[in-house]
C-alpha cells in the first residue's frame, strides 16, 4: 500500500518507509491517521506504507526492500521482537535512521523509539482499580496474544501495581488474543467458576466490550466493573464505550503516529531529538470522557479545515501555473505581432483577455483573503473567551480564598474565649477533682490544636498573596534548633523514641527569621514523631554546606516511609497521603514548611524508602539580602507541643488510678480510633456499666463476636473498617445481630444521618455530644432490648416449637431450637454440645441466649423439653415413664417433679384434665 502527501515526482524532499505488523484494528488505523495528520503540514515528505499482516518473515522482507529502495528514513512497528531484529540492524548499519514505533526489537541498534509504556499502563490500571474498589476486591484479567510484548509488559505492570494493595487479588486470567473470537466461552466459564469477581481488567477495549456482552448474558453488569486499554475515538471504540457505560474506564495508550513523524523530521533535518520518546497515559472515565470526545471532534474538524485549505491552495497553484503558461504564450504572440504589424489589432485583443483573467485572479485572491480574515477573527474571539473564563476562574478562586481567610480569622475569637477560661480554671481552681482536671486538660489541648490549624491556614493565605515577610537577624542557629528539639524530648521519651541531636560545631552564626523557621522545624519534627513507631529513632543533624556558604539541617526518622504514589504530591497544599482510609492530618504542614523555606531563600527536599523511614533536609543560606534583614532583637521562642501520643499516655496513667471496675452486668463496647475520645467515653460510661474498648473497626468487630456485649458505641470515620461497615457486619452475623449500636460522628448532613440509620444503627449522634444524653440513650436502648426479649419468649409458646425466621435473631432461635429438638432424647446433652453444633464458644452461646431471651441455655433446654412433654402426654399410647425417657430426663420421678414445678400440675393430672374418658 502506498500513501503519500505529495506528488510522486518531486525535485526536493524526503522519502520515509513505514513497515507495520498489521493495519487491522482501530488502534493501528489511528496510528496511520496520526501520521497523515502530521504529514499534512509537510508536503515535501513522502510516506510509503507496507502492511506485514502480522507476519514477521514478511516484515523482514519489507524492511530489506525499503533499504534497497534507498529510503531516507525507516519507521518499523515490529510484530515480534526477535525475528525482525537482524533486518533492522542491517538497515541501521547501512546508515539509514531507524525509528521503532510502539514495540522494540531485541537490539539497541536503532536511532529512536516512540511508544507508550505498557508497564505504566498496567500500573495505572492497578492504582485506579485500588481507588475504585477501596483497596479490596477480586479481579479477572483478560490477556492479549501470548508472547506479545504488550501483553507481558501490561501484565507485569498490573502485577506490580497490585502488589502495593494486598486486599486486591487476581483470581482468574483469560487469554483473549486481542479479539473476542475465543474470549467469550472461556470468560463465561471463568465468571461462573469465580462468582466473587467484581472487576475485569482487559488488555484492550475490544476485549472489554466482549466481556461486557458476557456479563450481560450472565446478568452481572451491575456487580462487575470493566476497565480496558486504548481509549481511542470512534463509534464502538474506547471513548464511546466509556461514555455509554459499557466500560467503567479505559487507560489511554497513544498510537504515537504524530510523534513518530515529528521525531523523523528532527532526525532528517539534523535537529536535536530524544532517542527514547515515551508517550504518557491517563485514565479516561465518566469524569473526563466527554472532554476527550469534544477534543477529538474539534481535532477532526480542524483537520478537515486544513485539508480544504490545502485543496484550495493546490487548485489556485494549478490555476496560476496555467495562467503563467497562457501569459508566456501571449507574450510570444505579442512579439510576433510587433514583427508582424498586420497582427497589432489581434495582439491588443489578447491583452484585454489577459487583463480580464488577471482581474478574475485578483477577485479570487480577495475572496481567499476575506476567508482568512474571518478565520483569524474567530480564533481571536475564542482566545478572548478563554481569557475571560480564566479571569472568572481566578476571581472565583480569590473569593473562595478570601472567604476561607475571613472564616479562619473569625475562628480565632471563640477559640480564645474558650482557651482563656479553661486556662484560668486549671491554674486557679485547686478544688477541682481529678476527672474534672482531665476534662479541662482535654479541652485545652484540643483548643490549642485547633488554634494551631487556624494559624497554619492564615500562614497559607499570607504566602499565597505574598504578605509573609522575612525579618532575619544574625544569631546562633545551633542554639535555635536545639531549643526546638528540647521541646520534643518529653513526648519522644513517653513514646520510647530515641531523639538524637548531632551538630558539626557548637556555634553556627547565620541570618534567619526565628518566627518562620520554628514553624518549619516544628512541622518536620511533629511529622517525624507522629510516624515513628515505639522504640524507633529520630536524628536531627546540623552542619555547614557549600564550603560554609550555607547550612544544612536534616530530620531523619525510622518510620514507615512515604509510598511511591505519594512522594510526587507530598508538598501539595491539602494533600493527604494514602496511608489509610482516614487521613491523620490537614495536609498543610509540609506544604507550609516548603513555602516558608522558599521565602527564606532556602530549599526543602526529602528522600524516603517505604518501610525504612524518611529524611527531610532544609538547606539555608547563611547570608541574606539586606532587604530581608532586621536589626532589631529576635523575640524569645515559645513552643507549645500538644502531640496526641504523649497526651494519651498521660491520660492512661490517670485512668488506672480511677479505682475498681464497675460491677454492673451490662457490658458496653466502645469502638473509637481517636485515643482521647476513646478514653473519654470509657471513663464516662464506666460509672454505670462494664466497658471494653477497641481502637479500630476490625478489632472492634472481632471483640464484638467474642464478648457479645449488651451495647456498642462506635465512631463512623475510622481507618480500615468504617463505622457503617462495622454496623453492616454486626447485623449480618447472627451472633451480634441483636446488639444495639450507637453511632458517633462529626458528619452532620441529613443524608449522612439517614445512611447511618439505614445501615442498621439504633441511634445516630453527632459530635460534640452531651455525655448525659448518651448515657440516658444507652439506658433507653437496653430497656427496649429487654421488652424485645419478652416478645421472643412469648413466641416460644406451647402451640409452636419453632420460630419463624424473619430476622437474624429469630433465625438463631430457630437453629437453636432445631438442634435441641434433635437431641431431646439425650440426657447428657450439654451446653458445650449445643455450642459446638452452632460453631461458637460456650460463652458466646450463653451471652447470645441471655441477650435474646433473658434466660440461660440450660433453662431454655428444660423449658423446651417441658413444652414438648405437654404434646407427648396427650398421646395415650405412651406411659409417663416413656415420655420422661423420650425427652431425655434421667428418671420418671425427676420428670414429674420438674413438670409440676413448671406447670403446678403433675403429669398424670395434666393428662386427666386434657384427655376425655372412654366409655
Amino acid at each position: 500500500m502506498l500513501g503519500s502527501c505529495a506528488p510522486q515526482k518531486k525535485t526536493a524532499g524526503y522519502r520515509i518507509g513505514f513497515s507495520q505488523c498489521s493495519m487491522a484494528g482501530p488502534w493501528r488505523k489511528e496510528m496511520l491517521a496520526g501520521m497523515e495528520r502530521e504529514l499534512s503540514f509537510h508536503p515535501e515528505v513522502q510516506l510509503q506504507v507496507l502492511d506485514a499482516h502480522d507476519d514477521s518473515q514478511k516484515q523482514q522482507e519489507q524492511i530489506r526492500e525499503f533499504v534497497q529502495q534507498g529510503v531516507d528514513l525507516l519507521i518499523v512497528s515490529p510484530y515480534e521482537s526477535e525475528p525482525v531484529t537482524p533486518a533492522v540492524e542491517e538497515a541501521y548499519r547501512r546508515g539509514i535512521p531507524v525509528i521503532l514505533l510502539d514495540r522494540r526489537t531485541a537490539s539497541q541498534q536503532y536511532t529512536a523509539y516512540v511508544g507508550g509504556n505498557n508497564v505504566e499502563v498496567g500500573q495505572t490500571a492497578a492504582r485506579y482499580i485500588s481507588r475504585l474498589l477501596k483497596q479490596r476486591g477480586n479481579i479477572l484479567e483478560i490477556l492479549g496474544t501470548p508472547g506479545s510484548s504488550a501483553t507481558s509488559e501490561r501484565h507485569l505492570g498490573f502485577a506490580q501495581g497490585l502488589a502495593l494493595h494486598p486486599g486486591l487479588h487476581v483470581v482468574a486470567q483469560v487469554t483473549g488474543d486481542w479479539t473476542v473470537r475465543t474470549l467469550k466461552p472461556e470468560l463465561t466459564k471463568a465468571l461462573q467458576a469465580h462468582p466473587e469477581v467484581t472487576m475485569i481488567f482487559s488488555h484492550n477495549d475490544g476485549m472489554g466490550h466482549g466481556a461486557y456482552e458476557v456479563c450481560q448474558e450472565l446478568g452481572l453488569t451491575k456487580r462487575v466493573r470493566i476497565i480496558g486499554v486504548d481509549a481511542q475515538a470512534g463509534p464502538g471504540e474506547g471513548l464511546d464505550l466509556v461514555q455509554r457505560g459499557v466500560l467503567d474506564a479505559s487507560i489511554l495508550y497513544s498510537p504515537g503516529g504524530e510523534e513518530a513523524i515529528r521525531t523523523a523530521l528532527k532526525i532528517l533535518r539534523k535537529a536535536p531529538f530524544n532517542k527514547e520518546n515515551i508517550l504518557g497515559t491517563i485514565v479516561v472515565d465518566s469524569t473526563n470522557v466527554l472532554t476527550l470526545l469534544q477534543q477529538n471532534e474539534k481535532m477532526r474538524t480542524q483537520q478537515q479545515d486544513i485539508e480544504r485549505q490545502q485543496s484550495l491552495l493546490h487548485r489556485l497553484q494549478q490555476t496560476y501555473a496555467s495562467q503563467q503558461v497562457v501569459l508566456n504564450w501571449l507574450l510570444v504572440t505579442l512579439l510576433g505581432a510587433v514583427a508582424l504589424g498586420a497582427a497589432a489589432w489581434r495582439s491588443a485583443r489578447k491583452n484585454r483577455q489577459i487583463n480580464h483573467l488577471l482581474a478574475l485572479q485578483n477577485a479570487e485572491n480577495d475572496k481567499i483573503n476575506r476567508q482568512l480574515v474571518h478565520q483569524n477573527e474567530e480564533i481571536l474571539q475564542q482566545r478572548n473567551q478563554l481569557e475571560v473564563m480564566a479571569e472568572q476562574a481566578r476571581t472565583d478562586t480569590e473569593a473562595k480564598l478570601r472567604f476561607f481567610t475571613n472564616f479562619s480569622h473569625e475562628l480565632r475569637t471563640p477559640l480564645t474565649l474558650i482557651l482563656g477560661p479553661v486556662e484560668e480554671l486549671l491554674t486557679s481552681s485547686p478544688d477541682l477533682t481529678a476527672p474534672q482536671r482531665q476534662d479541662l486538660a482535654l479541652v485545652r489541648r484540643n483548643t490549642q490544636r485547633l488554634l494551631q490549624l487556624v494559624n497554619q491556614l492564615l500562614d497559607f493565605r499570607k504566602i499565597e498573596v505574598g504578605k509573609m515577610a522575612v525579618r532575619a537577624t544574625e544569631s546562633n542557629l545551633v542554639a535555635f534548633v536545639r531549643e526546638i528539639v528540647d521541646a520534643f524530648e518529653k513526648p519522644a521519651h513517653l513514646r520510647g523514641v530515641d531523639l538524637r541531636f548531632q551538630v558539626a560545631q557548637p556555634v553556627l552564626m547565620a541570618w534567619f527569621d526565628g518566627n518562620i523557621l520554628d514553624k518549619v522545624f516544628f512541622n518536620l519534627l511533629s511529622n517525624a514523631l507522629k510516624f515513628t513507631p515505639e522504640q524507633g529513632r529520630i536524628t536531627i543533624s546540623l552542619q555547614p554546606a557549600d564550603e560554609g556558604r550555607s547550612v544544612r539541617v536534616s530530620v531523619a526518622d525510622t518510620g514507615h516511609g512515604i509510598s511511591p504514589q505519594d512522594q510526587s504530591h507530598i508538598f501539595e497544599w491539602f494533600y493527604q497521603g494514602e496511608q489509610g482510609a482516614v487521613a491523620k492530618g490537614s495536609g498543610m504542614g509540609l506544604a507550609l514548611a516548603q513555602g516558608l523555606v522558599r521565602l527564606h531563600q532556602g530549599q526543602l527536599t526529602f528522600s524516603s524508602q517505604p518501610g525504612q523511614g524518611s529524611t527531610f533536609v532544609v538547606t539555608l543560606p547563611r547570608e541574606l539580602p539586606e532587604e530581608l534583614r532586621s536589626h532589631s532583637p529576635t523575640a524569645p521562642l515559645q513552643l507549645s507541643l500538644d502531640e496526641p501520643e504523649p497526651i494519651t499516655s498521660e491520660l492512661g496513667h490517670h485512668l488506672e488510678q480511677e479505682g475498681p471496675e464497675n460491677t454492673s452486668e451490662t457490658l458496653v463496647l466502645v469502638i473509637e480510633d481517636n485515643s482521647e475520645v476513646n478514653d473519654f467515653l470509657t471513663r464516662k460510661l464506666r460509672t454505670d456499666f462494664r466497658v471494653q474498648s477497641a481502637s479500630d473497626g476490625h478489632s472492634g468487630f472481632r471483640m464484638a463476636t467474642e464478648l457479645i456485649p449488651d451495647l456498642i458505641v462506635c465512631d463512623v470515620m475510622m481507618p480500615g473498617l468504617s463505622g457503617l461497615e462495622v454496623v453492616t457486619q454486626l447485623r449480618a452475623d447472627w451472633r451480634t445481630s441483636h446488639i444495639p449500636v450507637v453511632l458517633l460522628t462529626a458528619r452532620t448532613a441529613p443524608e449522612q444521618q439517614v445512611e447511618g440509620v439505614q445501615a442498621g444503627a439504633d441511634l445516630y449522634l453527632t459530635k460534640p455530644f452531651n455525655p448525659t444524653f448518651l448515657q440516658e440513650s444507652i439506658r433507653t436502648l437496653l430497656s427496649n432490648r429487654a421488652r424485645q426479649r419478652e416478645h421472643f419468649r412469648r413466641e416460644l409458646s406451647i402451640d409452636t416449637a419453632t420460630v419463624a425466621t424473619t430476622n437474624p435473631d429469630q433465625k438463631f432461635l430457630a437453629d437453636l431450637t432445631a438442634i435441641v429438638e434433635a437431641n431431646l432424647t439425650r440426657s447428657n446433652l450439654s451446653v458445650e454440645d449445643i455450642a459446638r453444633s452452632l460453631g461458637i464458644s460456650r460463652m458466646q452461646l450463653y451471652r447470645k441466649v441471655k441477650a435474646v431471651l433473658g434466660t440461660g441455655v440450660t433453662d431454655f433446654v428444660q423449658n423446651l423439653r417441658l413444652t414438648k412433654a405437654r404434646e407427648l402426654l396427650l398421646d395415650e399410647s405412651l406411659t409417663i415413664a416413656e415420655v420422661a425417657y423420650e425427652l431425655g430426663f434421667s428418671s420418671p420421678s425427676y420428670f414429674s417433679a420438674s413438670f409440676k414445678a413448671h406447670y403446678q400440675l403433675a403429669p398424670s393430672e395434666f393428662r386427666t384434665l386434657h384427655i376425655a374418658p372412654h366409655y
